[in-house]
């Protein structure tokens, strides 16, 4: 049963992500990759550019350092490290540290000031409420959000609003593995699990997190195995309490933000709702699913990365 504090920590949650993660959708995040000689993004559906994925793992982990494939992988949990591996590989080939930062940065921010303009109301005090709340988060195995924070702050009011939306973002995106794998899940179950806690149908998100039908495969028969799922890769009662746990878990690791917000809660989340939306209705972040997002890394549906096509994409999976 969730209380009035997990609907605030979800509220929050997810007024936080398209501002944080449209980074990920948004075409001038694409476009500043490209010129650095990463592919343009490959898929787009409703009219929402999805990632193309070398950048995006590059992109993304940069914050820790220019590490290895294997880091970034631990890093973000969910996805395949035969299809992570490669892909930063590949990426630090193409690019150094710093300069995908910027470009990161910078198109992130453009993206903000198009939809929302240069000096939307509300922008200092929101920014300021946000670094509250992510100076008060705990950093021990936080390994993105620590990251975000080694890279301090950029000095411009649009990029900062971005950068603290991004620690909160993360923050609970950190949590959200630790829970998981603490609640004895791995990647490939904790996928399975989510798609139709969210709502939708078995197997119609794991696949862009780079898993086949044979890791598929052997991830249903694990969760029928615990009473998770059913033999027909349905969730059972015990499986659905179990996911809805792992959030509440989550949601648990991210109190001591909250309550730095405090009744600030609900002035934040007045402008942030708002800002999202209006990201959503521009194309710069896909629509709601089933009102929760994916709070390990956004959902990127429709990437079109899988196993089979890692190869093609990255070079060798191997």
């Amino acid at each position: 049963m969730t209380t009035d504090f997990n609907k605030n920590a979800r509220r929050l949650r997810n007024a936080v992500e398209p501002v944080a993660a449209g980074v990920y959708f948004a075409p001038e995040a694409h476009a500043a990759y490209e010129a650095l000689g990463f592919a343009p993004s490959p898929v787009a559906q409703d009219g929402v550019a999805r990632p193309e994925m070398k950048a995006y793992f590059t992109s993304r982990g940069a914050c820790m350092g220019k590490v290895p494939g294997e880091i970034v992988a631990a890093a973000f949990g969910c996805f395949n490290p035969k299809v992570v591996v490669p892909g930063v590989t590949a990426g630090w080939q193409i690019t150094d540290r710093d300069t995908i930062l910027t470009a990161r940065e910078q198109g992130s921010t453009a993206m903000l000031q198009r939809i929302l303009g240069e000096q939307p109301e509300g922008l200092a005090r929101v920014t300021a409420l946000l670094r509250r709340a992510a100076d008060a988060a705990p950093w021990p195995a936080r390994g993105i959000y620590s990251g975000l924070r080694s890279l301090g702050f950029p000095g411009r009011p649009m990029a900062d609003l971005w950068r603290a939306a991004d620690l909160v973002r993360e923050h609970r995106g950190d949590s959200h593995v630790i829970t998981w794998t603490v609640g004895g899940v791995d990647a490939v179950e904790i996928l399975l699990l989510t798609e139709q806690w969210w709502g939708l149908p078995a197997r119609a998100y794991t696949p862009s997190r780079g898993w086949t039908d044979t890791d598929m495969d052997a991830g249903f028969a694990r969760l029928q195995k615990r009473g998770l799922m059913t033999n027909d890769e349905r969730l059972t009662d015990a499986g659905r309490a179990f996911r809805e746990e792992i959030e509440v878990r989550t949601d648990e690791l991210e109190r001591p933000l909250l309550a730095a917000l405090g009744d600030a809660l609900d002035e934040l989340l007045e402008h942030l709702d708002a800002w999202s939306e209006a990201i959503i209705d521009a194309g710069s972040y896909p629509q709601r699913i089933s009102g929760v997002y994916n709070v390990g890394g956004g959902p990127h549906m429709g990437s079109g990365l899988t196993i089979d096509t890692a190869a093609e994409i990255f070079g060798s999976t191997t």
